[in-house]
């Protein structure tokens, strides 16, 4: 078959002219995907190029995932995807990522949190997709809006990585009426580990001493929650 370029091809089946005329959700993951990539290889379009990639890693989150070496070193070898296009695709999966950040924030103004569903549904986006484990504290006021958060930690969680007294400086400089705690689980399973449990308990009891209530810990996953709270880990 004879290799022909995405600008051969009649005006309403390019994706670029498509997504102007007709809406960007009227174009397939391949066709999206071609937009941000511009070209494709030799002998190979743009949309090839897409579908190759999708077929290969299974889905956009997978790509998205995707270190330049893995998708460099794929077996067979995917031509025509080279760093400069990975960045392209990894720029629209941040900015796709943002998007989902402002919308769950509303805006300029912060959250008042009134169940566990309502953190997940606003911290989903700052979690989705990490591959390594993440510690954050919200600093709450006394109205459970969040004023401010902090990164405790990153990488496997264990006790030791997360020190009650670390965790509570910031919380005590600010005068916060409450915390909220949060970290992933990168394989998607949210029952808390042994480590989870006791993190949470030893949080728990800091935080009486100090006179700041900790309010819940959860673990949060790309596709759902678990509130330690709601278990039975945390008694008011």
């Amino acid at each position: 078959m004879e290799y022909q370029s995405i600008k051969s091809w009649p005006e309403d089946e390019r994706p670029r002219e498509r997504l102007l005329k007709f809406g960007a959700d009227e174009l397939s993951t391949a066709q999206l995907m071609a937009i941000i990539l511009r070209t494709g290889g030799r002998k190979k379009s743009a949309i090839e190029l897409a579908r190759e990639l999708l077929t290969k890693f299974g889905s956009v989150k997978e790509i998205e995932a995707a270190s330049l070496d893995e998708i460099s070193n794929t077996k067979p070898k995917i031509k025509g995807i080279g760093s400069a296009k990975l960045a392209q695709l990894k720029a629209a999966f941040e900015l796709g990522r943002r998007l989902m950040s402002s919308e769950a924030e509303g805006g300029e103004s912060k959250p008042s949190f009134k169940k566990s569903s309502d953190v997940f549904d606003y911290y989903r986006p700052k979690f989705y997709g990490l591959k390594k484990e993440r510690f954050l504290c919200a600093l709450l006021d006394t109205k459970n809006r969040i004023f401010k958060e902090t990164v405790v930690s990153e990488g496997t969680l264990t006790s030791s990585l997360v020190h009650p007294r670390e965790v509570f400086r910031s919380a005590i400089k600010e005068a916060s009426a409450s915390v909220l705690f949060l970290h992933n689980h990168p394989s998607g399973d949210t029952t808390p580990s042994r480590d989870d449990i006791t993190i949470t308990e030893r949080l728990v009891e800091t935080g009486k001493i100090v006179g700041i209530e900790v309010l819940d810990h959860i673990i949060i996953s790309d596709s759902g929650y678990l509130s330690l709270f709601e278990q039975g880990y945390i008694q008011k």
